[in-house]
C-alpha cells in the first residue's frame, strides 16, 4: 500500500482573525510509518490533527485521505480508514469499559446492527495487548485519565483502521505504561498500521518515528527524516532553550542546558 494521508500547504485561522494558527504545512504517511508532530503549546498541533482527520476545515491547501479529498468522504468511508485519539475522551454514561472498546466496531457494523461474539472477542484481545484486560468491567467513567487513554487505543485497535492518529497519547501515562505503550506502536507499525502522534517530548521523536514534523511559534514548519529535523540548532529555535543531543549507548536523547536557560 502507498500513501494513505497526505497534506499539501494546509493552513487553519479562525474566523476574525489575520494570524492563522498555523501555515503551509506539508506531509504524507504510509503503511507502516511512524509520524511525530512535535513543537510547544500554542502552535497547533491538536488543531492540525482534527484537519488531517476531517473534523475540521483547512482555511488553506487541501488533504487527502486514499488520494481523495477528506472533504468529499462520508465518516463512515473516513472512519475505515483512520482513527483520532483525541487528549480526552469524556462520556456522562458509566458504560463498562468493553462496551466503549466494542464501539470501534461501528464502521463495520449495518445499521443497528450489534457488536457480534467476534467483535465481543476483538475488544478483549484489544484490552489484553495493551495490559487492561482487568477493567472490562468496570465503568468508564470511573477510571483514571491513564486507563482511559489506554480503552480508547484499544477503541482503534479493534476499529482496525489503516492510520491511527493520537494526540500526546502518552500525556496521562505513568512512566512503565509510557514504555510499553511506545513499545506497542512500534509493533503496530511492523504490522503495518500506519502511526501519526504529537508529543512534547522530542526524545519519543528519535526513540520512534520514521520522519517528524516541527511546528515552532518562530520559524516555518520542517517536516523530514526524524534524524536529519531533529538538530540541536532546531529544537533550541523551537523550544527556546538551549538542547543538546546526546547519543547514549546508541540512543539519542534531549538535555536542556539548564546553566544557559534565560
Amino acid at each position: 500500500m502507498g500513501v494513505i494521508l497526505s497534506a499539501k500547504e494546509i493552513g487553519f485561522a479562525y474566523p476574525g482573525r489575520n494570524k492563522p494558527i498555523f501555515q503551509s504545512v506539508s506531509l504524507e504517511i504510509a503503511a507502516g510509518e511512524i509520524l511525530c508532530v512535535l513543537g510547544p503549546n500554542g502552535v497547533g498541533k491538536s488543531t492540525l490533527l482534527r484537519c488531517l482527520a476531517g473534523l475540521s476545515r483547512p482555511t488553506s491547501g487541501h488533504v487527502l485521505l486514499d488520494h481523495e479529498p477528506i472533504g468529499s468522504l462520508s465518516r463512515a468511508e473516513i472512519a475505515k480508514w483512520l482513527a483520532l485519539v483525541p487528549q480526552s475522551y469524556e462520556t456522562v454514561f458509566a458504560f463498562p469499559v468493553r462496551t466503549v472498546v466494542e464501539m470501534g466496531r461501528a464502521p463495520h457494523l449495518g445499521w443497528l446492527e450489534s457488536p457480534g461474539t467476534e467483535d465481543r472477542e476483538s475488544a478483549l484481545r484489544a484490552l489484553r495487548a495493551l495490559g487492561v484486560e482487568h477493567l472490562a468491567d468496570a465503568a468508564y467513567s470511573e477510571i483514571s485519565g491513564g486507563e482511559r487513554q489506554l480503552v480508547q487505543i484499544a477503541r482503534v485497535l479493534v476499529q482496525a483502521p489503516k492510520l491511527m492518529i493520537l494526540d500526546e497519547p502518552t500525556a496521562h501515562l505513568d512512566f512503565a505504561n509510557q514504555a510499553r505503550f511506545l513499545a506497542l506502536l512500534r509493533r503496530l507499525a511492523r504490522d503495518g498500521l500506519a502511526v501519526m502522534f504529537t508529543t512534547h517530548a522530542p526524545d519519543h521523536a528519535l526513540a520512534l518515528a520514521d520522519h517528524t514534523l516541527v511546528l515552532s511559534p518562530r520559524n516555518p514548519p520542517l517536516a523530514g527524516p526524524t534524524r536529519k529535523v531533529l538538530t540541536e540548532r532546531v529544537l533550541s529555535q523551537t523550544y527556546g532553550v538551549p538542547v543538546h543531543v546526546v547519543n547514549f549507548e546508541g540512543h539519542l536523547t534531549c538535555v536542556v542546558d539548564d546553566a544557559n536557560v534565560q
